[in-house]
């Protein structure tokens, strides 16, 4: 039975596996969390890697999913076609744009160079104003600790205010992450 979703999570996470297995572990509880939490998954609509994870899981616990996928992914991904809402868009600017403006909160599981380009992309919006979502690392295993010493490097040397460190909240397990997501979103 689907769960009707009362507020939107954008996760933002690896289109591999990574070296950890515990990576798809956490990805599968954060699929099946979210449904659990009657919270809808948005994410970049492949069926690979830690983002085909999170979604088969959020579809098996009877979430509801919006995917987002550029026309020029579609195929590499493989695009995951039977989500309760399916976007295809002409570039990953429009793919960004799409997830973020239909969520309420963001967060980001371990991934490469595009789980980064999307999280600072949200974190500059929110630097400039134009944005108060909640963003969220889901810190698995540590993945994590070395781009928040480098945020704190940021701030340190003078490029960033420390205010910017509070734009981004750090939770180490699932059962913490959506605990925090039902406190912010109801």
């Amino acid at each position: 039975m689907s769960v009707a979703a009362r507020a939107s999570v954008c996760v933002f996470c690896g289109s591999r596996y990574g070296a950890d297995p515990a990576y798809a572990e956490a990805a599968r509880a954060l699929g099946a969390g979210l449904a659990g939490a009657g919270l809808r998954l948005v994410y970049g609509a492949g069926d690979v890697g830690l983002m085909g994870e999170t979604a088969r899981a959020a579809q098996a616990a009877g979430g509801a999913t919006f995917g987002v996928i550029p026309k020029h992914l579609a195929d590499r991904e493989v695009a995951r076609r039977d989500l309760s809402v399916f976007v295809v868009t002409e570039t990953m600017h429009e793919r960004k744009k799409v997830m973020f403006m239909n969520a309420d909160a963001v967060v980001a599981l371990p991934g490469g160079p595009g789980t980064l380009d999307e999280l600072f992309e949200v974190l500059t919006w929110r630097q400039l104003g134009l944005h108060e979502k909640p963003v969220y690392l889901l810190d698995v295993g540590g993945y994590w600790a070395p781009l928040r010493a480098l945020l704190g490097h940021l701030v340190a040397a003078g490029f960033a205010e420390p205010e910017f460190l509070t734009y981004l909240e750090v939770a180490p397990t699932v059962p913490d992450l959506i605990a925090r997501l039902r406190r912010r979103l109801g």
